[in-house]
């Protein structure tokens, strides 16, 4: 899956991922997860994902985390991102950083789809968090399990009127 030269040093080691070799799942309907790099690979550096939305897919729900920066950069369609109380409209090739403690939800825009790099750096060791998602999806597991692991991987549900209002 992952190749270092020495895993027992990876900060001071290159780090590849072979993308049919990464590790793909569906954490909701119409999304895909492809893990890349997390902290334990990168001695906790950065943790790297791709998520890939169709047209509809709910995205994340509004949360925040107290220990990194959450970054997003579009590979290609169109995300709506809420930072803090507003919502950005990303296109292929913007970015955008959300540092921690602020509250943030994304999703595709309406009639669109959307392709992301998502990011956290210092790293969040989220690779298990993600595989709980799936484990929901599938129905192996519930959504209580994720309400319970929100100070393991430091995700915080939230509300925000903007996100829930917006068209």
């Amino acid at each position: 899956m992952n190749t270092t030269t020495n895993p027992a040093n990876p900060t001071h080691q290159p780090l590849l991922t072979r993308g049919g070799a990464a590790e793909a799942l569906s954490d909701a309907p119409g999304s895909l997860i492809t893990l890349f790099a997390d902290s334990d690979t990168t001695g906790g550096a950065l943790t790297v994902n791709t998520a890939r939305f169709k047209k509809g897919a709910a995205g994340a729900p509004v949360h925040f985390h107290t220990r990194a920066t959450e970054f997003f950069f579009v590979l290609d369609g169109t995300l709506q991102v809420l930072a803090g109380e507003e919502i950005h409209l990303l296109r292929r090739g913007d970015f955008l950083a959300v540092p921690p403690h602020t509250p943030h939800a994304f999703a595709p825009a309406p009639d669109a789809t959307a392709e992301v790099l998502v990011g956290f750096t210092p790293g969040m060791d989220r690779f298990d968090y993600y595989r709980l998602l799936g484990r929901v999806h599938a129905g192996e597991a519930t959504v209580q399990d994720i309400k319970d692991s929100s100070e393991r991987y430091d995700n915080h549900y939230t509300r925000s009127n903007a996100w829930d209002e917006r068209a």
